[in-house]
């Protein structure tokens, strides 16, 4: 059973779940670990500001935990969703992720433009698909 990734839910899913030798990981957003939500600030004026590259970054620094309460990491994933509010912000996702991933050794990609997502200050959501092999006691 994968441990606590310190990303609170909203509903009763688990944030990682294992099918054999494959880990589902739930789409995850820029949501902190105290609430706040990285790339998210307002200024002295009242102004919001919102940047796709911080949440980016901590949107998949929030998939890597999940991943590593499974006893797995980014290598590991195979498969990986995208969710853009606006695919204008589509260059900043990618700079971001191109930064995190090489081609070669990356992850299959598909990304998509939605709606809205789950808070109105979400600019993006991910999950992903990993694949870690059990290792069972005869195994070594």
């Amino acid at each position: 059973m994968p441990k606590d990734a310190g990303y609170q839910v909203r509903a009763n899913y688990p944030l990682v779940r294992r099918a054999g030798d494959f880990l589902f990981v739930s789409a995850v957003a820029a949501k902190q670990s105290d609430g706040s939500i990285a790339g998210a600030s307002v200024d002295q004026m009242g102004t919001m500001s919102l940047d796709i590259r911080a949440q980016t970054r901590a949107t998949l620094e929030n998939v890597e935990r999940s991943l590593q309460s499974a006893e797995a990491d980014l290598s590991d994933l195979v498969e990986l969703t995208g969710y853009l509010v606006n695919m204008a912000d589509f260059g900043g996702y990618n700079a971001v992720y191109n930064d995190v991933f090489t081609g070669a050794e990356g992850p299959a990609r598909t990304t998509v433009a939605v709606h809205q997502l789950p808070h109105p200050h979400y600019l993006v959501e991910i999950k992903g698909v990993a694949w870690k092999p059990l290792v069972s006691a005869r195994d070594g």
